[in-house]
């Protein structure tokens, strides 16, 4: 699909549109900076790569060859990512086969998956790269080993930043190793750990900035003013709508009247709220899962993990309300928790059939709607791509 969509579309990349051509995604602002420093702070360097490499495949030309190399990236990133929670469910959760299949297949149709399959995103490879470092992480919890100084480092750097607002999510499983709070040796080693990762993230955070700190904060209090004050929308649809919902199942669509500022005007396409009471009742039967594995599941360390670093993002999203009206662009920094979590809630009823089967079903019949829904709205998406971005 997202080859089809390079080939024949210039919807992935228009020199001309920097931003929010679909979805809110800002394609080309990505590309060419990274993205605003204050909320991504070191994506202008892997951006650079990405660009570069993608110049270099199709000889210097942003042509579809150009925007091919940028969805394949993108496709294989994502693809990745379904393998790493594929892997999460058989050798953590440690899942039969077939419910890890059928998982699987109910993940890689939600619709962050489908529209960042071909995006040139920070949410792209974000969402990859959390996946990795929690099977990673989980892992290292399973062996009782701690979290090596270099590879907290490292998940620091390139989570954060991408993203700012996911570095916290590094330091979760740390806090979950073996008798930490009980040994002041391994309380002063994570502590260690934790600072050299810090001071090497924060070195390379000012050096992208010339050292003009000031300037993040002053551009954070920009940031939070412009995404967090809408009123045109009900908070609690909002919510439901674009935060918990529109990651997974699509809404119907709207498109918008835009221009670059430069004057060349162009057509947008934007989620719109729920409008059917069974969109509501599919995400509800996920909130119920989602929720009912956690408290079955409450002294599991790796579930705590999971859901520690939701919170992190329904506090920035929901309470704060940061880009609530467009969080449905912010599924890659949490929309892995879902197959994670019902995978978790398989495992603690391993040994009630009748529990299992009537799960098995639940999620069968999810992933019917999910599929059929996902794909009428992307024959939609089509459309507005025939329409417009020929």
């Amino acid at each position: 699909m997202g080859s089809y969509i390079a080939l024949h579309y210039r919807i992935i990349l228009d020199d001309r549109i920097p931003w929010d051509a679909y979805f809110s995604f800002d394609n080309k602002s990505i590309l060419m900076t990274g993205g605003s420093f204050e909320r991504h702070p070191l994506s202008y360097y892997f951006f650079n790569w990405i660009r570069e490499f993608s110049l270099f495949i199709s000889g210097g030309k942003t042509d579809a060859t150009f925007r091919l190399t940028l969805a394949w990236l993108s496709n294989f990133v994502i693809s990745l990512n379904i393998v790493q929670i594929f892997k999460y469910l058989k050798n953590i959760i440690r899942l039969p086969l077939m419910p890890s299949i059928l998982i699987v297949l109910f993940f890689g149709a939600f619709s962050t998956n489908i529209i960042l399959s071909f995006t040139p995103e920070n949410f792209t490879y974000t969402l990859f790269l959390l996946s990795l470092y929690n099977y990673y992480a989980a892992i290292k919890l399973r062996q009782q080993e701690k979290t090596p100084a270099i590879a907290l480092s490292l998940a620091t750097i390139t989570i954060g930043g991408l993203t700012v607002t996911n570095l916290v999510k590094v330091f979760i499983p740390v806090l979950f190793e073996k008798n930490l709070f009980k040994d002041w040796k391994k309380m002063g080693s994570a502590f260690i750990r934790g600072a050299i990762a810090i001071i090497l993230y924060a070195l390379l955070y000012l050096n992208r900035i010339d050292f003009k700190y000031q300037n993040i904060f002053s551009k954070t209090n920009q940031q939070y003013e412009k995404f967090s004050h809408v009123e045109s929308m009900p908070t609690w649809d909002m919510i439901l709508s674009f935060f918990f919902g529109g990651n997974i199942l699509f809404p119907s669509f709207i498109t918008s009247d835009k221009h670059n500022m430069k004057g060349f005007y162009f057509k947008a396409l934007y989620m719109d709220l729920y409008s059917s009471v069974f969109s509501y009742l599919f995400i509800a039967i996920i909130l119920i899962l989602v929720g009912w594995s956690y408290f079955k599941n409450f002294r599991n360390k790796w579930v705590q993990i999971i859901m520690i670093s939701f919170l992190v993002d329904i506090m920035i999203h929901c309470v704060m309300r940061f880009g609530l009206h467009t969080s449905y662009i912010y599924g890659g920094h949490f929309v892995f928790i879902y197959p994670l979590l019902i995978g978790w809630l398989f495992y603690a009823y391993r040994t009630s059939p009748k529990i299992i089967s009537a799960l098995t079903l639940t999620v069968i019949v999810l992933c019917i709607y999910l599929v059929a829904n996902n794909g009428y709205r992307m024959s939609e998406f089509f459309w507005f791509l025939d329409s417009y971005y020929q």
